[in-house]
């Protein structure tokens, strides 16, 4: 068994699609439109599909907003210097959630940025 995808619903496709792929350096693996459906899913990631795991984008056409929800917590990834892609986030115009630094009780370099639909992404530094 393995882990396959994660599934966000994303208001703006083509912003979501630019900001996993131009601030955070996703490749679109694939996208699809599903005319009887009313929604279009895309695919992200830093690696095949048949190796790694991706997140899916999910946008149902004509809806502008959804609820976060108290449940959800954040996607994680793992990056060589937390410190140095906060900052590039920061400069190509991303929101940060939390300046990076050591994790409250603990060591480990992290920070927090949010995604265009509001989702909150952890960077962590490299182990």
């Amino acid at each position: 068994m393995r882990i396959l995808h994660t599934m966000l619903r994303v208001v703006d496709l083509e912003r979501s699609i630019s900001f996993y792929t131009e601030l955070l350096g996703m490749n679109l693996l694939r996208r699809q439109d599903y005319p009887e459906g009313k929604f279009t899913l895309a695919f992200l990631g830093y690696g095949a599909e048949s190796n790694d795991a991706a997140l899916e984008l999910t946008c149902n056409w004509g809806v502008e907003h959804y609820e976060m929800g108290n449940a959800y917590g954040h996607i994680a990834i793992e990056v060589e210097d937390v410190y140095r892609a906060t900052d590039q986030i920061r400069r190509l115009g991303g929101k940060i959630l939390r300046d990076a630094g050591p994790m409250n009780a603990g060591t480990t370099i992290i920070s927090f940025i949010e995604d265009p639909d509001g989702y909150p992404i952890e960077l962590i530094g490299a182990r």
